[in-house]
């Protein structure tokens, strides 16, 4: 059977506008795109950290187990674990907060430097940290933060100190707004800690 010259054309447009329907298709179901949270840095660092040094410290990415390795926000309910559908953060987990610890140490102006690894950094101590919780318990109504850390001297491979650091902080709303702000004082706390901590013992 033999397709004339209109019929080709005409079937040369439908193709398009068939591809373009499917694509409108595939965004509808994609639905509104997450809500992308960041976390803060505690504006109180300069005047809330009394400890300082001129060692130079490296601050690795955090790690995590699966769960908490990502952009998603938890929610914990007993031993399951969900997220918020519609939220996410501005990157995975362990590497914002890498960046709030390392940022945590410059607002406080007490170290002679802090950086990541490829920074060039004459480093001193290594500030090895582990995040155990950072989640909503949607059972306790509580914001959970928690992270384990440890010193290490770069020179000679000797921990010098370890600690677990924590904050809690009661969630009225169940909603990521209010979640989030509620991990994020958590967060603050812990910050704050955690580098007074590192700053008195290196």
């Amino acid at each position: 059977m033999k397709h004339s010259p209109s019929g080709r054309w005409r079937l040369r447009q439908a193709v398009p506008a068939a591809l373009l329907t499917v694509l409108a298709g595939c965004t509808a179901l994609q639905g509104t795109p997450p809500e992308t949270y960041d976390l803060s840095v505690p504006r109180e660092a300069a005047a809330g950290i009394a400890s300082s040094t001129h060692a130079q410290i490296l601050v690795p990415e955090t790690t995590a187990l699966a769960a908490l390795n990502s952009e998603r926000i938890v929610v914990m309910t007993g031993s399951r674990v969900s997220y918020y559908p519609d939220a996410k953060w501005t990157d995975r987990l362990p590497k914002v907060l890498q960046t709030k610890i390392i940022q945590t140490f410059d607002a406080s102006k007490r170290a002679r430097a802090a950086g990541r690894p490829g920074e060039g950094l004459s480093i001193d101590y290594q500030l090895l940290t582990e995040v155990r919780a950072f989640q909503f318990d949607g059972s306790a109504r509580m914001a959970t933060v928690e992270l384990y850390a440890k010193i290490l001297n770069d020179r000679n491979g000797r921990v010098v100190a370890a600690r677990l650091f924590s904050a809690n902080v009661p969630v009225q709303v169940d909603s990521a707004p209010a979640v989030v702000a509620a991990l994020d004082a958590a967060l603050n706390q812990v910050l704050l800690d955690l580098v007074g901590w590192t700053l008195s013992k290196v």
